[in-house]
């Protein structure tokens, strides 16, 4: 079984191919995140988590759905995590969270795809995005192969600096840059709501017709680029870029 959080359709691509690949269903956690429901599933031998890199180590709002939720004590679990660079020392604090749920951890393995963190980076653009896709389904196959063989992912050394990215990094990350006090609609929004719908913790609220954030933003990126009409911006950084979202099928 596959479970995924997705903001931009990284992880959701990653989790489908896998799916795919090995025969098993690919379950999105936005939904259950979305009505504040948890997981409950004491039969399955075997889970893998799909989800993207925040601030080198996984979302802190999908570690507290797991801790939250029910799975089988002893059930293999895997973590595929993927970013636009690093995830880090992400496999030390996925070893402790297996831990604390008595998983079997099966390792942490990265994926690099398309940078979609437009509130800090430029995305590619859609040649370029597409280009870094097919690039990562080597990857994807042979963690595939690993996971129908229930072999454990290779261990990867970070070093000191991917230590200290997941440590302090990711410390100093949360209070100083995720909050949604940037994010504005401008005149080209439409009133169509998509951006309260996919918002995966109902933090957009309509207001007039327009967007309002209410301070629970986790930086998922799916408002934002989810707008159909590019009307959402986040301060000046997103003036003028492009709006990633995976291309699905290359």
């Amino acid at each position: 079984m596959f479970l995924y959080f997705s903001g931009t359709g990284n992880s959701a691509w990653i989790a489908k191919k896998l799916g795919a690949l090995i025969g098993e269903e690919a379950i999105s956690i936005n939904g259950y995140l979305k009505q504040k429901k948890f997981f409950a599933d004491t039969e399955c031998r075997r889970v893998v988590f799909v989800v993207p890199t925040y601030a080198w180590r996984i979302p802190r709002i999908v570690e507290q759905w797991i801790l939250r939720s029910s799975f089988k004590k002893g059930a293999k679990v895997y973590f595929v995590m993927n970013c636009g660079d690093s995830i880090g020392n992400a496999a030390s604090y996925v070893k402790e969270l297996c831990r604390k749920k008595e998983f079997r951890c099966m390792g942490c393995a990265q994926v690099l795809m398309p940078e979609n963190y437009i509130a800090m980076f430029t995305a590619p653009g859609e040649e370029k995005a597409r280009k870094i896709v097919r690039m990562a389904v080597p990857a994807i196959e042979e963690l595939a192969q690993r996971i129908k063989a229930d072999q454990a992912f290779s261990v990867v050394n970070t070093g000191m600096a991917g230590c200290l990215l997941s440590s302090l990094g990711n410390r100093i990350f949360y209070p100083v840059f995720v909050h949604d006090k940037k994010f504005t609609a401008d005149e080209n929004c439409i009133s169509c709501g998509k951006c309260a719908a996919v918002c995966p913790l109902n933090n957009i609220r309509m207001n007039n017709g327009k967007p309002q954030w209410e301070g629970t933003c986790t930086h998922c990126m799916a408002c934002i680029t989810g707008c159909p009409e590019k009307a959402i911006e986040y301060g000046k950084k997103s003036v003028g870029q492009p709006r990633y979202h995976c291309p699905g099928d290359i």
